[in-house]
């Protein structure tokens, strides 16, 4: 019995100390995985179970990271479906309040123009009354005039009145064709542009035509078989309806040309008036090239217009005129030479009259009315027909230019006179100009910078009066002579006839050393006496040798001057004729009376050539010829106009 006692106490004992052991190794355990510093050495008893414990961690937090991602995409996406909405909305909001601003400033414009419209209204009656006040008592002031009106005094009257009625209606001619302008240009235009995309597409067609191949050339052959089988049955059937076709062909036809005189006539007064203002040789070639085709696209034109003879005959004879001296013109700077004043002004004087031109045909085609130009195209009087004798009476216009003299503006010919004097200083030079104008009570004088030029170089100064007009002069570098001067003074009546005021020019130009001189022409506009002077060498008149004089009628006083000629040119010679005057005439044309010739000294060609003058007349009309005093040869001819200003030259 004792032995099982102790046995079973044994194996207790054991039993109790097997699981104090356990004990103990669990607590070591414990003990290892809460510090992580004490690992043990041994790597077969901690590597399973720390792979084991966190792996299910890992998954559970990459799950939980995922499912955190996914709320945060379905927030942001959310988010964005909120904003975009709040976008829209705004964007809705904006639009129909800009609607609503614009329908308000519409509004606001509806009303700002009704009530411009009622005060315009009401302006237009109101100053409707005034007129009608003023006619009222114009009519009164008329009649109480007319009672006491002498004949002499109605017939200016009745002149008078025609005269401002024709002005006025020019007026109105000239507003109508500017407000009709644009629209015009505006048609032409369109025209030009469909013409173009007609001409595209036809050369479009003709080049589909030319690659078309087989079968399409065979059909095309017989569609046009079949159109022209048609077109003959349409002519047979239907002649009136043809005839009719063909009179609006013919009016069509004469309408274009009549819109080509416009465009040709606009063309030439465009180059006309580049040409009066242009003044290098390769600019003036090419516009009188292009003058000389617009003539000729001009009168070919004119012959397909069915216009009366004395208007086709004014009318050609102003554009051929035009042409030919073109050609003339043209062959003179072709040959390195310069145009004169005379020639510069006969430019101007072809402009004004073909600017006129262009603008009766440019109102012709822009007023007249179908009915209008079909009963001119069939010789009916109407008015069509009479702006077209307005247009022929518009060729016969005379210039109211004046041409100082023959052969005035050709400036140096030969060697220039100034070159060998002595240079002056800008002081020296403002010190001359107060000493040449010390009669005119000159109380500032201002220097103004110089002008630089192959002939002659100057100083320029401006000086003031004690009236406060200011006097333009120019004193020459070298020499300090005064070359130039002008200024604008009112002279509003005639205190001093021509002769008076020669005598005042000749004085003058003595203060100024110059007395060897003789006027050659004279003229009388605007209160303001113009004489052109040329020196006097052996009695021969040296017409390079030029100063321009003009004189104020009103104050007797000398307004302006141009010396450049003189001083370039001026010289004492010696000069003989080859052949006797009576010689000379008889080199004249037998048609021309001419009066006794006298010597004179002209430049032609940039050389100074000896010459007799000759004053002739043929009929009315009045010619200044020279012929060569060695060999009686014609070298220069200036038909004498008159005009209300006094004569000039053609």
């Amino acid at each position: 019995m004792k032995k099982e006692i102790g046995k079973n106490v044994s194996s207790g004992a054991k039993k109790v100390e097997r699981i104090a052991d356990e004990k103990k190794v669990n607590a070591e355990s414990v003990n290892e995985q809460t510090t992580p510093k004490k690992k043990p050495h041994s790597k077969k008893t901690v590597k399973p179970a720390k792979a084991k414990k966190s792996t299910p961690v890992k998954k559970e937090h990459a799950a939980a990271q995922k499912r955190a991602d996914a709320a945060k995409a379905r927030a942001r996406k959310k988010e964005e479906k909120l904003m975009k909405k709040a976008q829209i909305k705004a964007k809705k909001l904006e639009k129909k309040a800009a609607i609503k601003a614009k329908k308000l400033a519409r509004k606001e414009l509806i009303a700002k123009k009704r009530a411009e419209r009622k005060q315009a209204r009401i302006e237009k009656k109101a100053a409707w009354k005034n007129k009608k006040l003023e006619r009222r008592a114009e009519k009164i002031a008329r009649r109480e005039m007319l009672k006491s009106e002498t004949k002499a005094e109605k017939q200016k009257r009745i002149a008078r009145e025609k005269k401002d009625r024709i002005a006025l209606k020019r007026q109105k001619q000239e507003a109508k064709q500017k407000a009709q302008e644009q629209r015009h240009l505006a048609r032409e235009r369109a025209r030009e542009r469909r013409a173009e995309n007609k001409k595209h597409k036809r050369a479009q067609k003709t080049e589909r035509k030319k690659n078309r191949r087989g079968f399409g050339g065979w059909l095309a052959a017989v569609v046009s078989l079949g159109v022209a089988c048609l077109a003959l049955a349409t002519v047979v059937t239907a002649g009136s309806v043809k005839m009719n076709d063909m009179t609006v062909a013919s009016e069509n036809i004469s309408r274009e040309t009549l819109y080509e005189m416009v465009s040709v006539s606009e063309d030439m007064d465009n180059n006309l008036s580049k040409l009066r203002v242009s003044s290098g040789a390769q600019e003036q070639q090419k516009l009188l090239t292009e003058i000389i085709v617009d003539s000729m696209l001009m009168e070919n034109a004119l012959e397909r217009i069915p216009v009366d003879q004395a208007t086709s005959t004014d009318i050609s004879a102003f554009v051929n005129k035009t042409g030919s001296y073109a050609r003339t013109l043209l062959s003179k700077i072709t040959a390195g030479k310069k145009l004169t004043e005379t020639e510069k002004n006969t430019i101007a004087y072809l402009s004004e009259v073909n600017s006129k031109i262009y603008n009766e045909l440019n109102t012709l085609v822009t007023t007249m009315t179908p009915k209008e130009f079909r009963e001119f195209l069939n010789g009916g009087q109407g008015e069509v027909s009479d702006m077209f004798g307005q247009v022929g009476k518009d060729t016969k216009t005379e210039s109211e230019e004046i041409v100082d003299a023959p052969f005035s503006g050709e400036g140096n010919v030969g060697e220039n006179k100034l070159a060998a004097l002595e240079k002056i200083t800008e002081d020296r030079a403002e010190e001359l100009v107060k000493e040449y104008f010390s009669s005119y009570h000159v109380r500032e004088v201002r220097y103004t910078g110089e002008t630089v030029a192959q002939e002659v170089s100057c100083y320029n100064f401006v000086l003031t009066d004690e009236n406060d007009i200011e006097i333009y002069a120019q004193i020459t570098e070298n020499g300090g002579k005064l070359a130039f001067f002008d200024t604008y003074e009112v002279c509003k009546q005639k205190n001093f006839d021509l002769e008076t005021c020669d005598g005042l020019a000749k004085e003058f130009l003595a203060e100024l050393g110059i007395t060897n001189v003789e006027a050659v022409w004279l003229s009388d506009a605007g209160m303001v006496a113009d004489i052109t002077y040329v020196s006097i060498s052996d009695g021969v008149r040296a017409y390079p040798d030029m100063i321009r004089i003009r004189v104020c009628e009103s104050k007797g006083r000398v307004v302006g001057m141009e010396a450049r000629g003189y001083l370039l040119n001026s010289t004492d010679r010696s000069l003989n004729a080859g052949i006797s005057e009576k010689e000379a005439r008889k080199h004249l044309s037998s048609g021309l009376e001419a009066q006794h010739g006298e010597l004179a000294l002209i430049p032609v060609d940039g050389k100074e050539v000896l010459a007799y003058e000759f004053f002739c007349k043929s009929g009315d009309t009045e010619y200044v010829v020279y012929l060569d005093a060695n060999t009686g040869a014609e070298v220069q001819m200036f038909r004498v106009r008159q005009s209300a200003n006094g004569s000039y030259l053609r």
